[in-house]
């Protein structure tokens, strides 16, 4: 498996955990509620933007840089950990709930770029024994992580 078929995978299931938290966020009544939900996305996200990051978004830098993206999906990865943070030390929760659903919708818009832009670059630009050796590199990865 290539390692773009891998990480468009977990977008999927990503974009299905994205459907259920806008469904049920209207309807968390505790900020112990909202801060459960934020800290499952975090620990996720956290997780699958480490392993993107260094398995196919480091050997595009240098085309990621010439397009001017570089920059933008570092300051959107910033701007959705300050949202998660935001959840964590809201007082009231209404706050909460709505940086929650904000981090849905960045991190939508993130993953759509990455699908439009960072997933076709990688297979124009690396070589498809590339991408599968990563691809490989990614299902030890996930070994380990359950291991």
């Amino acid at each position: 498996m290539k390692i773009t078929q891998a990480l468009q995978a977990e977008h999927v299931v990503f974009h299905n955990l994205f459907d259920y938290v806008e469904r049920v966020a209207p309807r968390l009544r505790t900020l112990a509620e909202v801060r459960a939900l934020a800290g499952l996305l975090e620990s996720l996200i956290e997780v699958h933007g480490k392993v993107e990051d260094r398995l196919l978004v480091e050997p595009l830098e240098p085309s990621l840089h010439q397009l001017g993206h570089h920059e933008n999906f570092h300051d959107e990865h910033d701007e959705i950990d300050r949202s998660l943070a935001a959840i964590q030390t809201a007082r009231q929760v209404a706050p909460a709930r709505h940086a929650l659903v904000r981090v849905v919708v960045l991190a939508r818009r993130h993953f759509d770029k990455e699908e439009r832009i960072v997933f076709p670059m990688a297979e124009k630009i690396l070589s498809a024994k590339t991408l599968l050796h990563l691809g490989e590199r990614w299902v030890a990865e996930r070994k380990d992580l359950v291991a």
